[in-house]
């Protein structure tokens, strides 16, 4: 991967996309999960976004690497590139609940009617539970990838401006 575009350092070009992305999707799914008019209107957007986020997350790593190849080494990069590598399994995650909640909401509103048959009514229940258990996972995982995005932010902030005299401990 390319260090610069232009000029410029990569990682601070892809990691505002990420910075912004990542939490959008996160918002959108727990939109999603939560109402139900939303979840209607917005389709598939959750699992697009979902997934770009999760595109998003190894590049801005791998930007972030070759970028800490060109910065001196202080403890306060250390502790952002540690922090920078654990948002994968949280996009990963958002991404498949995402995925999962969609396709069992569809299932769940595409269901026979219940007061067909004894086994519908079952069947229905069954699959309305699973989908609330996958939708508050899926809440669960947009939470943590929105704060572990924030804290793997202000890590990033701190590490390129604490030696600049504006940033306070």
């Amino acid at each position: 991967m390319p260090s610069e575009f232009f000029g410029l350092p990569l990682h601070p070009l892809i990691v505002h996309a990420t910075a912004v992305l990542v939490p959008l999707a996160a918002l959108v799914v727990m939109g999603a999960v939560l109402w139900p008019r939303f979840r209607a209107w917005a389709g598939p957007m959750p699992m697009g976004l979902s997934l770009i986020a999760l595109i998003l997350t190894p590049l801005s790593t791998a930007s972030g690497e070759n970028l800490q190849n060109d910065v001196a080494e202080t403890a306060l990069l250390e502790k952002h590139t540690e922090m920078g590598e654990q948002l994968l399994p949280f996009t990963i995650a958002l991404f498949a609940l995402s995925v999962a909640f969609w396709w069992l909401d569809r299932r769940r509103t595409a269901a026979p009617d219940p007061a067909t048959s004894a086994e519908s009514a079952t069947t229905a229940s069954r699959l309305r539970m699973i989908t609330a258990v996958v939708g508050v996972l899926a809440l669960l995982a947009a939470v943590g990838t929105g704060v572990q995005v924030g804290r793997i932010g202000h890590s990033g902030a701190k590490a390129a401006w604490s030696d600049s005299g504006s940033a306070s401990g």
